[in-house]
C-alpha cells in the first residue's frame, strides 16, 4: 500500500454552476514547531560553544598571569643592573687603590685616593636617587632622624642636632635609613648655689 505523498497535485476546483471559480483552498497550516529534540541539540550545542569560550578565556587569565609574575620577577632581578653597572669602576678604583696602598709608605697619598673614590662611589649613588641627610644644626625631625641621645649645649639651641652619629639616606624621597643623630637640650642647667 502507498502512502499518500504530501505534495499532492489536487484536481482544478470544479466551478460551480454560475460559472465561477470554487471557494478558495483553505490556507496552509502553521510550520509545526521544533520537536523537544532539536532544542536539546540547539541547546547543547550552544552550551558547549559557551563552555569553549569560558575554557578559552580561562586559559588566557592563566597565561596573564604567570606572564606577568615572570616579568615581575625579571623586574626584580634585573632592576639595580644601571646601579651595578655605574658601581664597578668605583669597585676597580678601589682594588685599584689597594694594590697601590700595599706598595706606598706614604698614609696622605692612599688618604686621598681613599676620599676620591668614596666621592665617586656617592656620586653614582646619587646618579640613582640616594639622597644622604646630614641633618647637623637642623631642627630635629623624628621623620627622618633618630635621636640617640640629647646633650646639653650653650651654642646649639634646644631641639636641634648638635652632632650625627650615622648618617640617613633617601632614595627617590622613601626613607631607607633615619640619621642617628645627638639633640641639643639647650644651654646647661647650672646647680643652685646653697646659701
Amino acid at each position: 500500500m502507498t502512502e499518500p505523498s504530501q505534495t499532492e497535485t489536487t484536481n482544478p476546483a470544479p466551478s460551480d454552476a454560475n460559472g465561477g471559480a470554487a471557494a478558495t483552498p483553505p490556507p496552509n497550516p502553521p510550520a509545526p514547531a521544533p520537536a523537544a529534540e532539536e532544542l536539546l541539540a540547539a541547546a547543547k550545542k550552544e552550551a558547549a560553544a559557551n563552555y569553549d569560550r569560558y575554557a578559552r578565556a580561562m586559559a588566557d587569565l592563566e597565561n596573564f598571569r604567570k606572564r606577568t609574575v615572570r616579568e615581575k620577577d625579571e623586574l626584580r632581578q634585573f632592576a639595580a643592573a644601571g646601579v651595578m653597572e655605574d658601581t664597578i669602576p668605583v669597585l676597580d678604583n678601589l682594588a685599584l687603590g689597594l694594590a697601590a696602598a700595599k706598595q706606598q709608605t706614604d698614609v696622605k697619598s692612599i688618604v686621598d685616593g681613599v676620599s676620591l673614590v668614596l666621592e665617586q662611589l656617592k656620586s653614582v649613588l646619587t646618579r640613582h636617587g640616594l639622597k644622604e641627610i646630614n641633618p647637623v644644626g637642623a631642627a630635629f625631625d623624628p621623620n627622618l632622624h633618630d635621636c640617640i641621645s640629647h646633650q646639653p649645649s650653650a651654642e646649639i639651641p634646644e631641639e636641634k642636632v648638635s652632632q650625627v652619629v650615622r648618617l640617613g639616606y633617601t632614595l627617590n624621597g622613601r626613607l631607607l635609613r633615619p640619621a642617628s643623630v645627638v639633640v641639643s637640650s639647650g644651654p646647661g642647667k647650672t646647680g643652685e648655689t646653697k646659701g
